[in-house]
């Protein structure tokens, strides 16, 4: 696929680029930066370029500078609330917040508030995170996208349905943002916007407050770093723990990965190898080449005939998951749905539960398949997307790279290591159930070697 002509948006080299905040830990001891300086640059980038981006729905500005201010008088008197206090941060805006509105990118839900804050939500206020505002997202998070633009060409699609969030962390107006994926709402628009997208295991996350309920669905982040989206997850993961029921997000970084030792990558070809752009192809065959030659073994896996079923099992699934609340919206005001919506709830109602049970108990059996893997790697390396954002907004892009690990339920990371004409590539990598902690160990060993900062 050609990268074609690009409208970049004014000196978009000198500021739109990734803003990590944990990092700047010391310079908030010393006095040397505070986070209220932190938030007045996030600020005046979007000031300048969010006209044409559009990356969020609504904003809180008064009341961030009033966090953001709180936060600089913890961090003079050595006393911040985590590693995330006065972090300036973005919610989905699908995601529960008291003081905005929860759109869901529909006009069912126009001017909506819920009166709470969702759990991920008010654990980042707890931890001393900045919430800036509301991002855009497609139509309850599904397939009609909104108007956000990519950051490095505004002529390409940001991804979607996290096209907000992304967009904001690629722009350098946030520094992490809150996402959510059943298909392929992280690890695509993390790729094509070049930021770093962290999809945990199904159920680390606390989901309360969050309008997507569907079995593959989980809170993630998208941010400026490894540092950063890792302690949004922690800060998370330490204050509102994982959906009812589920274990949360396990923490502790695991000897071996984080610690030099041995390690070895399964390098995987997936369904749809074919669409790829061989300059991904040769992009991602460039990082494997450099991690060979410094140590780390990989090796070859190819699932394509084991997750052939991905994308049509997941839509199956998520199909007959859809079914409520898609009648009841429809009863109340069908106008306010979109046709893509219609369509799917006709769908949903020509499934039956014995479907629901087959589809349910396949996605089982390929879990189990998958999970083999781990005996002989510490996780699997692969492309994010086929290839660079495409031209235009009224799609998404193709999420064939990004849904096996939602149907794993296992957690996946796409790291800003690739460009392609100037454009980001994601490289994903794919880990183990509740080796979320394992999987970062390793993300981080392969910034080394790649020199990602």
């Amino acid at each position: 696929m050609s990268a074609g002509k690009t409208t970049r948006p004014p000196d978009a080299n000198a500021t739109l680029a990734r803003r990590p905040f944990v990092r700047h830990a010391d310079a908030f001891k010393s006095g040397s930066d505070t986070p209220s300086a932190f938030l007045d640059r996030c600020l005046a980038a979007i000031d300048t370029h969010n006209g044409g981006i559009r990356a969020f729905v609504t904003m809180n500005v008064d009341a961030a500078r009033k966090a953001a201010d709180a936060a600089s008088a913890r961090w003079r008197a050595g006393k911040p609330l985590s590693p995330i206090d006065g972090m300036p941060v973005g919610i989905k805006d699908v995601i529960e917040t008291v003081d905005m509105p929860t759109g869901m990118g529909s006009p069912l839900y126009d001017g909506w508030r819920s009166q709470r804050d969702s759990a991920t939500v008010y654990a980042l206020r707890e931890a001393g995170a900045v919430v800036v505002g509301k991002t855009v997202t497609t139509e309850f998070a599904a397939t009609v996208p909104g108007p956000t633009r990519n950051p490095h060409d505004l002529s390409r699609t940001p991804g979607g349905s996290s096209s907000g969030s992304a967009a904001a962390v690629g722009a350098g107006f946030l520094s992490a943002a809150l996402g959510t994926q059943v298909v392929g709402s992280i690890l695509r628009p993390a790729s094509y916007c070049g930021a770093w997208g962290f999809k945990p295991t199904v159920g680390a996350l606390n989901r309360g407050g969050s309008h997507d309920y569907m079995s593959q669905s989980c809170a993630g982040v998208i941010a400026a770093s490894a540092d950063d989206c890792w302690a949004v997850a922690c800060a998370i993961a330490e204050r509102a723990g994982g959906d009812p029921g589920a274990p949360g997000l396990y923490v502790e970084d695991e000897a071996g990965a984080s610690a030099g030792g041995p390690l070895t990558l399964a390098s995987l070809r997936l369904p749809g190898w074919d669409k790829a752009d061989p300059r991904a192809v040769s992009a991602l065959d460039g990082v494997l080449d450099r991690l060979r030659k410094s140590g780390i073994a990989v090796r070859d896996v190819d699932l394509s005939e084991t997750l052939a079923p991905a994308l049509p099992l997941t839509r199956k699934i998520n199909g007959w998951e859809s079914r409520w609340p898609l009648n009841t919206y429809a009863d109340r005001a069908a106008g306010k749905l979109s046709a893509a919506m219609h369509d799917r709830l006709r769908e949903a109602e020509a499934m039956t539960l014995s479907g629901y049970r087959a589809d349910t108990a396949q996605r089982e059996a390929i879990r189990r398949d998958y999970a083999k893997l781990a005996e002989t790697a510490s996780a699997c390396i692969t492309l994010s997307a086929p290839g660079v954002a495409p031209q235009g907004i009224a799609a998404t892009g193709d999420p064939i790279f990004a849904v096996p690990s939602s149907l794993l339920g296992v957690p996946a990371i796409s790291m800003p290591l690739a460009t392609i004409d100037g454009l980001p590539l994601g490289i994903q990598l794919v880990g183990f159930r509740d080796k979320d902690a394992t999987l970062f160990a390793v993300a981080r060993r392969v910034a080394a070697v790649m020199d990602l900062a």
